[in-house]
């Protein structure tokens, strides 16, 4: 791929993210994901390999189909209120539908078994770019229709996401999956508290993506992709390995580090909503 066609390539996606962020129109919000997932498509088939045609089939399917249900989901609230406006998402129907659509883009369980796969089959700069930036623009709708949306059907795909995330990445040796898996988990958080503080979800996914980039960064500047490569690099550059190490604990959530605060505040504002058991099963 020639520079000037990267180039395009970067600005689609960063006009597609923008695009649906800034727009108060469900037709400019899905123009805007469509951008974005057409032009991160070339990025991912970039490696000449069957894995990288594997991973680019495996989003191109399952974001296609994210957006055929978004779209079926605004048309059947346009038939019911007769507007397309973003906040206007009064259909239980359709706002179920969309909800799930979204947690179809970011990657969040139940509908989460193509992103380990993808992110597995392409390189480390595109794997942060696929936890990162594409996150920013499904997460930003859900905010959006928040308070529409049934919390019953959030807090249930955010635990389940937790469960998975958690569970998943235990028995992992590639560091991209454990990525993956991790990322997942920290959606559970996201979604889970977006049904009773949006303001919360978004911080937490924030902290989240300003902690998962340096790791990327890391992994990238050492070619590490698996455990074993990370336990060889410590005789070459101690100082990076310690930093991949404690920045993935801190995105796990351990205290004191940085991804604690978060989770804390969430836990804080379940308890406050009377949610005793939700924080509980967080745990």
């Amino acid at each position: 791929i020639t520079p000037a066609s990267m180039t395009i390539v970067f600005l689609s996606i960063t006009i597609g993210t923008i695009m649906t962020m800034s727009s108060s129109n469900w037709l400019m919000a899905w123009i805007g994901l469509e951008l974005n997932m057409l032009a991160i498509l070339p990025i991912i088939s970039k490696p000449k390999t069957t894995r990288a045609s594997e991973a680019t089939t495996k989003y191109f399917l399952t974001q296609a189909i994210a957006s055929a249900m978004m779209l079926l989901s605004s048309t059947i609230n346009v038939w019911q209120t007769g507007n397309w406006n973003i906040l206007e998402l009064k259909n239980k129907f359709s706002t179920t539908i969309m909800a799930l659509s979204l947690m179809m883009k970011m990657g969040a369980a139940p509908i989460h078994f193509w992103l380990p796969e993808v992110l597995q089959g392409t390189t480390l700069q595109t794997a942060l770019l696929i936890t990162t930036w594409q996150k920013i623009a499904p997460v930003t709708l859900m905010y959006m229709i928040s308070n529409n949306i049934q919390p019953t059907i959030l807090v249930s795909a955010g635990i389940l996401s937790m469960i998975i995330g958690g569970l998943g990445g235990i028995n992992q040796t590639q560091l991209r999956k454990m990525m993956a898996y991790s990322s997942i988990n920290n959606l559970g958080w996201t979604i889970t508290i977006m049904a009773f503080s949006p303001n919360m979800a978004l911080m937490n996914i924030c902290t989240y993506i300003i902690m998962t980039t340096p790791i990327f960064l890391m992994m990238t500047s050492m070619s590490t992709k698996t455990l074993q490569n990370l336990s060889t690099t410590w005789t070459t550059s101690m100082t990076m390995t310690l930093s991949i190490a404690l920045l993935m604990l801190s995105t796990s959530g351990l205290p004191p580090f940085t991804g604690f605060m978060p989770k804390m505040l969430i836990l804080n504002e379940l308890i406050s909503q009377k949610l005793t058991t939700l924080a509980t099963l967080a745990i």
